[in-house]
């Protein structure tokens, strides 16, 4: 598992890092302001579908439905195929109602746009990019196959090559001198189509020969839809506290590219370390528990816990103390100015904050979802929704655009809460041990001296640093400095032992 969670991580490094990169690009040709605001509004909408479609909804419900059929060879591939096909009929529709009432759309999504050209462009943008979601779905659908056989690899390998495309395309548009933006957005549904291919050709090297057959409404479809449905209203609560954000923040120009840099941000720690610990921790767990084996399921989920934790609360405590520099060295180039980094370093201080609450959601659903247990999050993500939309349109008044950045902190601590409580129903396989407990806890204090050291380092290096150069140059050295005083503090404190980890790594099956 320890291996399984390596390789995610890597991959998942590699696309937030060549991300960071993209987005670098993109402040730099297009610039914080109503064309950038317009992409990511239009961008939003087809990954808004496609987590609700297929990472959430789908992969909550196929993932352990599918491990247990092919830990107990009970056909595997014919009930893949039969979601596959069933999935790809609701996206084909999906798509087509989409690119008629695109401008219903958007003016759901982002009222504040009505009125000025920002609308017309979200407009003419989604309906290019949109059908992005009917192949990164189906994508999702076989990754989730490939996981559940532990080929982890290619499975997330392939969002990088999204990334990569949009890299070339601005670099194009760039050398050519060109419109960046509409080089950007249609390359997006060619991207999709490229990672469609590579997981496709995997899957069938795994031995996992899965087609799109002729939907068909089964027993076991029932199930999984069934199971799915409330999975998938779940995943529509999250997607409308970002829509809710998305209202918010649209009143004053500049701030979705403000809170959207901030969300790539806090997005490199949670994808390399939240997501790739769900993704290998849920078939894991799915697997065990069909073999009747709570012992070692309760040590899959600790193993898990303790691997996150250590690695996520310096990664907060380092987004709360230095934002401004981290920003700063990534954003602040071209069109975008002093005045957007200072905004994008606040909100990022703020998602630093609820950063390990993000990680523990990750962390925390597999727990149900290998029970096939949707029911429960989805009440509590409702619960957290609340929250969410509470805060965020209340503090407007008083807090303005950045009140959908502290709404979506408190609402996550709130539904980490929840579903912890809950998880007791499940006996021992959600419950930490106090040994783990305890290295967490060091890790937590290695976590604050270290964020207090890069603190102080970076607040007497800001009046120096005055060229892009210097800004990129902090950023490194404090980065270095302080994963190095990390290592040191938790392996003084006994929060991380290395050699025990470089053990784990090394043993094999």
């Amino acid at each position: 598992m320890l291996r399984g969670f390596m390789t995610v991580g890597f991959w998942t490094l590699m696309s937030r890092v060549l991300g960071m990169l993209r987005e670098i690009m993109l402040f730099a040709l297009i610039g914080a302001g109503p064309v950038l605001d317009a992409f990511f509004a239009a961008f939003r909408l087809p990954n808004m579908f496609r987590r609700f479609f297929a990472e959430g909804a789908f992969n909550a419900a196929f993932v352990p439905m599918f491990s247990k059929r092919l830990e107990a060879d009970e056909n595997p591939i014919g009930f893949a195929n039969q979601a596959m096909g069933g999935l790809a009929f609701v996206l084909l529709i999906l798509s087509g109602l989409a690119m008629v009432f695109m401008p219903l759309l958007v003016w759901a999504t982002a009222s504040g746009f009505a009125g000025d050209d920002r609308f017309d462009l979200t407009v003419d943008f989604g309906r290019v990019m949109f059908p992005y979601i009917f192949f990164i779905s189906l994508a999702a659908l076989l990754s989730g196959a490939l996981n559940a056989k532990r080929h982890f690899a290619m499975a997330a390998a392939a969002p990088v090559f999204l990334n990569i495309l949009i890299i070339i395309a601005l670099g194009i548009a760039w050398i050519m001198g060109q419109d960046a933006v509409l080089w950007l957005i249609w390359t997006v549904p060619v991207a999709g189509v490229v990672q469609l291919a590579m997981v496709w050709i995997a899957a069938r090297r795994a031995g996992l020969p899965i087609t799109v057959s002729r939907p068909r409404w089964t027993p076991e479809m029932k199930h999984l839809v069934a199971v799915a449905l409330p999975a998938a209203l779940a995943n529509g609560v999250v997607q409308i506290n970002l829509l809710v954000g998305q209202l918010v923040s649209s009143q004053t120009t500049g701030a979705i590219s403000w809170l959207y840099g901030a969300d790539r941000l806090y997005q490199l720690p949670l994808g390399v370390v939240g997501i790739g610990i769900g993704i290998v921790l849920l078939p894991e767990l799915s697997r065990r528990l069909k073999a009747g084996d709570t012992s070692g399921s309760a040590q899959a989920y600790n193993r898990a816990s303790e691997i996150s934790m250590i690695l996520s609360l310096p990664a907060a405590a380092a987004l709360i103390a230095i934002p401004v520099p981290l920003a700063a060295a990534l954003f602040q180039h071209g069109a975008t100015g002093r005045s957007d980094i200072l905004a994008i370093g606040l909100a990022t201080a703020i998602y630093g904050l609820g950063l390990p609450a993000f990680i523990l959601q990750k962390l925390v659903q597999p727990v149900f979802f290998a029970n096939e247990d949707t029911k429960t999050p989805f009440r509590f993500a409702v619960i957290s929704m609340i929250i969410n939309a509470v805060l965020a349109i209340g503090l407007m008044p008083w807090l303005g655009w950045i009140s959908p950045a502290i709404a979506t902190t408190v609402s996550a601590w709130a539904m980490v809460g929840m579903l912890m409580r809950s998880a007791r129903q499940f006996g021992g396989v959600a419950r930490l041990s106090n040994d783990v407990k305890s290295r967490i806890i060091r890790a937590g204090i290695a976590s604050v001296g270290m964020a207090a050291a890069l603190f102080a380092l970076s607040f007497g290096a800001d009046p120096y640093v005055q060229t892009t150069l210097m800004r990129v140059g902090l950023a490194v050295a404090l980065m270095v400095l302080g994963m190095a005083l990390y290592a040191g503090l938790a392996q003084m404190l006994g929060a991380v032992n290395f050699r025990r980890l470089k053990a784990d790594l090394l043993r094999r099956h």
